[in-house]
């Protein structure tokens, strides 16, 4: 009775949004889990995770996402790597959307984003569905206090409605799908496509658009804590590795995508992960893995048997792009506070599909200014909407351009300050192809080998091993590490054609320096002296 007083009390009239049905608000997980159920939303798996399906839309669609160019923002937005909405048009469709909700049940979520109270942003997150309720309990920073959930006052709210469509001739989209942020009236809308990720990166969007206006930088990356206290981070866009190498069971994981790097520290923006489960095993990655077995876990167009309610994890058949939401709770060596020290090591991820970076190398902090803004990397199949068959390299600045609201040097030379001012030792790590490219043998690197190097980078031997320089990109290339094959530190001499490898990696090179030039009149000297030293025509 008292849930059901709740409800009536409640309203979302500052949003405009009313004659609702009910409006559940901050549902606790077996609520929730209990809706999705009782409307179909999903089926119950074995050991208790829900498996829902997200449609057509089984990844991101970075063309339909938006930024309103308004008077408040239009001047310190990115605008060569955001695209722009028409004010007027985004209050027409705000105003269809809010006919749509007309006598609709909505699920509340009030948490906040970023762990660190000095920082966090207070969101209210409003869905239609009640697993994209749940979605956003696993994903951002639970309010524990009834007291403060009373008088919760977000400063952004976020409409999640995959139900409702636009209709590109009329609203401006670019299809019937849009995620639409508005910095001027505090609100993301967000329309026709499921993909729960979608919600998680709007929210990101306005961290990356808030926190480095008041110096503090907010990273795409994962991070992780040693028993001494020693912090490491992990850049990379979806499929380098960032979730499986952040997630040791040696080290204690503070967060697998997202997180701040204050005067004081490394803080997570969440508290759950959103993993890719995608042939996972127990062997290679067992904390992952236990959480696909977990109640509370949503498990994202993983393959079910309808009978037996057990999964098949090496399905891809739906797509390649399966993922897993779950609390970071469900991690037992997690630290559960969101916070750190400042990071020992960087580690930037690639997945090089030619085969020419090496396993890893050691960057100086220019350079890894450098490859920062570069955020080079292969597209991993089917993460995001319309991507061929077959794969395709790209440079996303700050490993993460969708979400990068600001210029991507204001996000550098806050990077370049804080490794030069924490002496922070930062590496460039291949997780993608050795001894060969896509077309010409070439073979992924083992986790367990990736797993090794990085080991031993943490652990400070790696520091003490011989190094060579390499004369193309500049980096420094250890000699040995135990446990890794020797042959493959050296990409050169991994490759069964020299003449080959050094003609791909001078035509990777190129790619790089012309890439760059976006930023040459921007970059300070050193880092634009940082780079492959070769002459573009």
């Amino acid at each position: 009775m008292s849930l059901n007083k709740n409800i009536v009390q409640f309203t979302l009239d500052e949003y405009d949004i009313t004659n609702l049905g009910n409006v559940y608000r901050n549902l606790p997980t077996p609520a929730l889990c209990e809706e999705i159920i009782r409307r179909r939303e999903g089926l119950a798996a074995h050991l208790g995770p829900v498996v829902v399906r997200t449609g057509h839309h089984t990844g991101r669609s970075p063309e339909d996402k938006f930024i309103v160019k308004e008077k408040s923002s239009q001047d310190k937005i990115w605008w060569d790597g955001n695209k722009p909405f028409n004010p007027v048009k985004f209050d027409s469709l705000y105003h269809r959307l809010l006919a749509y909700l007309q006598g609709k049940d909505v699920f509340v979520q009030d948490c906040y984003a970023g762990a660190d109270p000095r920082y966090s942003i207070p969101i209210r997150i409003i869905t239609e569905c009640a697993w994209h309720s749940l979605f956003a309990r696993n994903m951002f920073i639970q309010i524990d206090d009834q007291e403060k959930l009373m008088s919760f006052t977000p400063q952004f709210a976020v409409l999640g409605m995959p139900r409702f469509h636009a209709t590109p001739t009329i609203d401006g989209t670019n299809s019937e799908a849009f995620i639409i942020v508005n910095f001027g009236k505090r609100v993301i809308i967000i329309g026709g496509t499921s993909y729960a990720g979608e919600i998680k990166k709007a929210v990101f969007t306005v961290l990356n658009y808030l926190l480095p206006q008041g110096e503090v930088l907010s990273m795409h990356c994962a991070a992780n804590m040693g028993k001494e206290g020693d912090v490491a981070l992990f850049f990379g866009l979806s499929g380098t590795g960032k979730t499986s190498l952040s997630t040791d069971v040696e080290r204690r994981i503070i967060g697998d995508d997202e997180h701040g790097w204050s005067p004081d520290g490394i803080f997570n923006f969440e508290w759950g992960c959103y993993a890719k489960v995608i042939k996972i095993s127990g062997e290679q990655e067992p904390q992952i893995y236990e959480c696909t077995r977990k109640f509370g876990t949503i498990l994202e167009n993983v393959t079910i048997n309808s009978w037996t309610r057990r999964l098949d994890l090496d399905d891809a058949s739906l797509t390649e792009n399966t993922r897993a939401s779950y609390p970071i709770t469900h991690i037992e060596n997690s630290v559960r506070k969101g916070l750190g020290p400042h990071p020992k090591n960087i580690f930037m991820l690639s997945y090089d599909l030619f085969g020419i970076l090496p396993p890893i190398a050691l960057l100086t902090p220019e350079q890894a200014a450098y490859y920062f803004l570069q955020g080079y990397t292969a597209r991993v199949a089917q993460t995001e909407v319309g991507l061929s068959a077959e794969p395709e390299t790209v440079f996303s600045p700050c490993f993460g351009a969708p979400f990068m609201a600001l210029p991507p040097i204001r996000y550098a030379r806050l990077l370049l300050d804080n490794i030069r001012k924490h002496e922070v030792n930062c590496w460039l790590v291949n997780s993608g192809l050795v001894g060969g490219g896509f077309a010409t043998g070439g073979k992924r690197i083992s986790l367990p080998h990736t797993r090794a190097l990085i080991r031993e980078a943490i652990e400070g031997d790696l520091l003490k091993a011989p190094m060579e320089k390499d004369y193309i990109f500049g980096f420094l290339l250890p000699v040995t590490c135990e446990g890794v094959p020797g042959e493959i530190l050296k990409p050169a001499n991994a490759w069964k054609d020299d003449y080959t490898y050094h003609s791909q990696a001078r035509r990777l090179a190129e790619k790089f320096v012309e890439n760059f030039r976006q930023f040459s009149g921007d970059a300070p000297q050193e880092i634009l002296e940082s780079g492959p030293k070769i002459e573009v025509k």
